[in-house]
């Protein structure tokens, strides 16, 4: 396992562990080709973004473990441990990378269920008579 660049992405409760080795850009996702796991155009999308910030789009095969949440918050988290592998390849990218926000974590997730209420937030039906 030589010349990989190890991150670890989150996002709600994806966990995405990413590893970066120069290459010509192919993606493998959970041994998945990136079409194949995301259908949807706006998850690959989001993926590709830190690589095109920084320029490095097509120069390094991406093999991705991703566990845990929906597509959208693996799609998340993948970008998540993207950018911070990226950062272990080049300090230099840092800079850009933290302005766009990639390097948070979004610690948004699901609102936990209160007692009496059908979920979270959601009453019961009020009756006047």
């Amino acid at each position: 396992m030589e010349n990989y660049f190890y991150a670890t992405g989150k996002r709600k409760c994806a966990v995405a562990r990413v590893w970066l080795k120069e290459g010509d850009g192919k993606f493998l996702i959970n041994k998945c080709s990136l079409e194949e796991y995301f259908s949807r155009e706006t998850s690959q999308m989001i993926i590709k973004r830190p690589f095109e910030l920084t320029n490095t789009l097509g120069k390094y095969d991406v093999r991705v473990n991703v566990v845990g949440g929906g597509i959208s918050g693996q799609a998340g988290a993948i970008k998540h441990g993207v950018a911070k592998a990226l950062i272990e390849v080049n300090k230099n990218f840092r800079d850009a990378l933290k302005k766009a926000g990639f390097l948070t974590r979004d610690a948004r997730i699901k609102e936990r269920k209160k007692y009496g209420r059908k979920k979270a937030r959601k009453r019961f039906q009020f009756s006047k008579r």
